[in-house]
């Protein structure tokens, strides 16, 4: 074989054909087993050895080693600069720190080389910058902070670089400033690009409003402007378009002033059918809804409890979000009245946010839960310490109810959804648990059982309904997850049957504030003709669900009318808020065709003949597009509005809890870059 000072993967074969371009065709000295590659590319000969022959792949790495002892220069890999991939090709400017070769950039640590053939000494070339594998590491730290909502300074944390150093001695170390200044942006830019030219063929799109108000310094919040489109062949993708920090002086006016910009700055300016935003935006909180006195130990397995009191909402400040949320001091009615007239018609409130402020308004009614509940906490905390998790698994099967471990913060503390599943599987096992725990004062007595009992069964169905509309919303983030407005009205009614058929003897009051709260926040959708709409259009459900099919039909044929003669592209130039300052006709224009008005009604007559069908709503209106045309095109609008959370709201739930003082996980001056780029995710990277 060859010596020390020529190493190849190639002397472990035998080429039995040269060809063009460097193709050769060997076969392996060992077994014999062809391969076809190129000289330049001879990963398929290394993953041979690796996979077939680990004797000979140790011997291949060891000669490899010795090698990069022996001789500090020249490169070590046959790849070409660029590789042929123009997505590396970054602004990347030149110059920077002592020592860096063409191209390098300075660190803390001194300079890096960046030119060809750059070393920092210790008998390993380094990378360039452009390098396939220096790009691709670099790369995948970019998405790793992305991803963990990391802080851009890790990079230059001794611990890290010794990680790296370890893995990839050839890797170049990149500096806080690339990273930050140049690498994440370029990133940022390519989704805009990318996002531009999706919305410049969609054929319909809603928009989505979260703000994240409440932090100290500078920036006292974050905008984040979500748009969800239907593509030319019915498939429904969402992204988000801008993530904007806000000031201090930031008013209602501002911020609708900024959302007009990004609107113009992406094409979508008088394109949207509808803007979802909070009705409780102007005192947007980031506690979410949890069982009052549910406080769970993340963290009892080393000792270690988390205070997490601060991050949720356990029920004791319900009164004040709500009444903020309603605008009772000078700020909030100024928010509250600039929303209205900004927005006008075409703002829709967030179904999921006003589900869950009906839990949380029915928990608030009922504060004999609160005392009950802590001990259920206390209970559930003390046997996930004391049992063996084999015998505890046999309870907790399901996906995030086993909770605990060093380190883990587990979602059912922030969901109240969540708690309520560790509740009922706690209360339909207590007689094993105290059996295998013998938990002594912490066991539940009868009274207290009977009281959990109602709470769990009477929160089911809200339960159901939550999980419907907002699902896992981490892995939203990869399956570009979007739940219409057509289950709300459905939701309603069945929630408004079981309250109504539904007797709680140990907390009646619970009962009354759930049914108070969704007569209030949610049983308007029943009467509201968008939603009438979209359920109806869904084949799912059609008008199966109507206790008035004629009144609701009626009801029905006016609206489709209305979206019927507004069908037509607008103009890009017009602006959003003065369209909506002027409602649509709710009535016929009197220069329309009688012909088009049957063509209408007949569609309708003929669609509500049909059976319900259990297939997915885009997937009927593609098929049957051409049967029913015009009631295609309104159901292709109504389906881009969304009843669940956007990907942005988890996510500012998730930088909240970051950015707490003690943590300081993230660095507030790049956070927008980091949510904007997370919540576009999926778009970059899969």
């Amino acid at each position: 074989m060859a010596s020390v000072s020529k190493v190849s993967i190639l002397d472990y074969f035998n080429i039995v054909f040269e060809g063009e371009n460097g193709k050769i065709e060997s076969n392996c000295k060992a077994c014999g087993t062809r391969i076809q590659a190129k000289r330049s590319v001879t990963s398929n000969f290394v993953t041979h050895l690796k996979r077939k022959h680990q004797a000979m792949y140790d011997d291949f790495v060891k000669r490899k080693d010795m090698k990069r002892e022996g001789y500090s220069s020249g490169s070590m890999h046959g790849f070409n600069t660029n590789g042929g991939n123009t997505r590396y090709t970054l602004p990347i400017s030149t110059g920077g720190g002592a020592g860096g070769g063409v191209g390098g950039m300075g660190t803390l640590g001194g300079g890096v080389g960046g030119g060809t053939g750059g070393s920092t000494g210790g008998g390993v070339s380094k990378f360039d910058r452009h390098d396939p594998r220096q790009v691709l590491i670099s790369e995948a730290i970019a998405k790793m902070i992305v991803r963990d909502l990391q802080p851009v300074s890790m990079v230059e944390y001794e611990g890290f670089r010794e990680l790296l150093q370890l893995l990839e001695p050839r890797y170049t170390p990149e500096s806080q400033h690339y990273i930050q200044g140049q690498l994440l942006p370029a990133y940022a830019y390519q989704a805009q690009l990318a996002t531009r030219q999706a919305l410049a063929s969609a054929h319909a799109l809603s928009l989505s409003l979260d703000l994240w108000r409440g932090l100290s310094g500078a920036t006292t919040g974050y905008l984040g402007v979500t748009c969800h489109f239907l593509t030319s062949d019915w498939q429904m993708h969402s992204a988000l378009l801008a993530c904007l920090p806000l000031t201090g002086g930031s008013s209602g006016n501002r911020v609708l002033s900024d959302f007009d910009e990004v609107c113009h700055s992406h094409g979508v300016s008088g394109r949207a059918f509808r803007v979802v935003a909070d009705p409780f935006l102007p005192a947007a909180t980031l506690k979410p809804c949890c069982l009052p006195g549910f406080l769970v130990s993340p963290s009892f397995a080393n000792g270690q409890v988390e205070d997490d009191e601060e991050e949720v909402d356990n029920g004791n400040n319900v009164e004040e979000g709500s009444r903020n949320g309603h605008g009772d001091g000078g700020e909030e009615g100024e928010w509250e009245d600039s929303w209205e007239q900004g927005l006008g018609v075409c703002r829709v409130d967030c179904f999921s946010r006003s589900l869950e402020q009906c839990v949380r308004e029915g928990l608030h009614s009922c504060p004999q839960l609160s005392s009950t509940l802590a001990k259920a906490a206390c209970f559930y905390n003390y046997i996930t310490s004391a049992v063996p998790p084999e015998k505890l698994i046999q309870v907790f099967d399901g996906p995030g109810l086993i909770m605990g471990g060093p380190g883990i913060v587990p979602t059912v503390i922030r969901d109240w959804a969540a708690q309520l599943k560790v509740l009922r599987r706690l209360l339909d096992s207590v007689d094993f648990l105290e059996e295998v725990s013998g938990p002594g004062e912490l066991a539940l007595g009868g009274s207290e059982r009977a009281l959990l009992r109602e709470l769990t069964d009477t929160l089911e169905p809200f339960t159901e309904a939550w999980d419907m509309v907002q699902g896992d919303r981490q892995a939203d983030i990869q399956t570009d997850r979007h739940v219409s407005i057509s289950l709300a009205l459905p939701c309603v009614l069945g929630l408004r049957k079981h309250l109504s058929e539904t007797s709680i003897p140990h907390c009646p009051s619970l009962l009354l504030g759930l049914s108070q709260a969704l007569e209030r926040r949610l049983a308007p959708i029943l009467e509201d003709p968008l939603y009438i709409t979209a359920t109806t259009l869904d084949p799912q459900f059609k008008l199966t669900w109507s206790s008035n099919p004629d009144w609701h039909r009626q009801v029905l044929l006016e609206e489709l009318t209305k979206h019927s003669n507004a069908s037509s592209p607008l103009d890009p130039s017009t602006d959003l808020h003065s369209q909506a300052q002027t409602p649509p006709a709710s009535t016929p224009s009197p220069q329309r065709p009688t012909t088009q008005a049957k063509s209408l009604e007949q569609e309708l007559a003929v669609y509500l003949r049909e059976e319900p069908t259990d297939e997915e709503a885009l997937h009927y209106w593609q098929r049957k597009a051409i049967d029913f045309p015009l009631l295609a095109q309104v159901a292709k609008r109504a389906f881009t509005i969304p009843a669940c959370d956007t990907v942005v709201k988890s996510i500012f739930t998730t930088a909240g809890r970051c950015l707490q003082a003690e943590k300081g996980r993230v660095l507030p001056k790049n956070l927008e870059t980091l949510i904007y780029l997370k919540a576009n995710y999926r778009l970059l990277w899969t």
